[in-house]
């Protein structure tokens, strides 16, 4: 279910090498003394909006960052959009993990997610993972759940050159349901809050990763090497990518997004780690009060179009 081809087609979007014509709008960038994110998306004129992110966390290594990321039990614990995950399938002959997620959002039906997913060594510490949709025998449709039907996601973790730290760049691009200005614009007010505390998490992961370490066959255990010339090669044989010049952003934060004229802001649908997720923020009762507004005009809004012949996203 994921293949060679796969990869190739990751590394290549990764490394912005196709695709080049097309116009790319900067969503955010803000950083601090242990962390960088940026992002950047772009609507195809056919499926849903594709997005590139970048994360540096500082003080990490790349086996960490990679396992922090693969582990759904510990993500269960600090992702409290995450109501379920179970493995379904391993493949001990290839490597790839087939899994299903329920996630829940407010006031929306809980989306179910039954992807299958595989992971990648190559150069230097290199790690790669792709994720796409599949069916299952164990995952049957059910009516509570909306099944996310179009998934494509992957990362590349490296070390970031001459410091203690590690750059993971996400492509992803999905079809939840959603609204498309709605989740664009969700997406740039809530992601920031939602990397900080996945940034609290790895911190904690560090220290009792030894704990939860198990014998269970998975990706991670089973992981490939990339397959010769599908990473690019400099003269010398080095490994040869754009340079990481991103740099934590000190006295004060700074932050790229169009202002959103005539759009309702939503407080947050996020695309992290490979799963949309939605984030609340602040947990105060205006908070909750003000996502209920939003959404319920949202959802007037979208039956309004409806009624015009406008297809309604949520």
């Amino acid at each position: 279910m994921v293949t060679d081809a796969d990869l190739k087609f990751l590394i290549e979007k990764l490394d912005e090498k196709i695709g080049q014509n097309k116009k790319w709008d900067n969503v955010i960038e803000k950083g601090n003394d242990l962390l960088y994110y940026s992002a950047k998306c772009c609507k195809p004129k056919v499926g849903p909006v594709k997005y590139l992110s970048v994360t540096i966390f500082e003080d990490c290594s790349p086996e960490m960052l990679r396992d922090f990321y693969m582990d759904n039990d510990y993500r269960k614990q600090w992702d409290k959009m995450l109501i379920e995950h179970e493995q379904l399938h391993v493949d001990k002959n290839n490597g790839v993990e087939v899994g299903r997620t329920i996630k829940k959002f407010p006031l929306l039906t809980p989306r179910e997610y039954v992807l299958a997913w595989r992971l990648w060594e190559g150069k230097d510490k290199t790690f790669y993972c792709f994720v796409k949709e599949c069916e299952h025998s164990l995952a049957p449709r059910q009516k509570k759940y909306v099944r996310v039907g179009t998934f494509r996601s992957g990362w590349r973790i490296r070390k970031v050159p001459g410091r203690n730290a590690c750059e993971i760049k996400m492509y992803h691009q999905e079809d939840a349901g959603l609204n498309v200005e709605m989740a664009k614009l969700a997406f740039a007010k809530g992601i920031w809050s939602y990397v900080c505390k996945m940034d609290s998490a790895l911190r904690k992961y560090s220290t009792i990763s030894n704990d939860q370490s198990s014998s269970a066959a998975t990706a991670v255990t089973l992981i490939k090497k990339v397959p010769p010339g599908l990473e690019a090669t400099d003269n010398n044989g080095a490994t040869s990518a754009e340079p990481i010049i991103h740099r934590p952003i000190t006295g004060g934060e700074r932050k790229l997004s169009r202002r959103p004229s005539k759009k309702l802001l939503a407080n947050g649908l996020l695309l992290v780690g490979g799963l949309v997720c939605l984030s609340r923020g602040r947990s105060s009762l205006g908070a909750k009060v003000a996502m209920a507004y939003i959404l319920t005009k949202l959802n007037k809004r979208g039956a309004s179009s409806s009624q015009n012949g406008d297809i309604a996203g949520i």
